[in-house]
């Protein structure tokens, strides 16, 4: 039981890094995309985007990727209840929510 439990956890895992997402600050000045995973994968800054000092970009920087990450942590969370209740047994489908899922 418990190693297929550990191929599913891989299987997600996978299949959460091939999920992206986007997230901005600054109106679209800074854009940061990252996986389901939880992983950035890219920033771009807009070459239009005129900063008056590095706290306002580390700011902005800050604000999109944690923006990201919230977006990636949705879905993981939603992917993980799913499989959990791929693996419960017929009739226990409800089971996940005793944990909080």
């Amino acid at each position: 039981m418990f190693g297929n439990i550990q191929e599913k956890q891989a299987e997600m895992q996978k299949k959460l890094s091939t999920i992206n997402v986007e997230a901005e600050a600054g109106d679209g000045a800074i854009k940061v995309t990252a996986n389901a995973a939880r992983q950035i994968i890219d920033i771009k800054i807009s070459p239009d985007f005129k900063f008056n000092d590095y706290e306002e970009l580390e700011d902005l920087l800050l604000t999109a990727v944690n923006r990201a990450i919230g977006k990636a942590a949705e879905i993981e969370a939603a992917e993980s209840q799913k499989m959990i209740s791929e693996m419960l047994p017929p009739g226990f489908g409800n089971l996940g929510s005793l944990f909080g899922m």
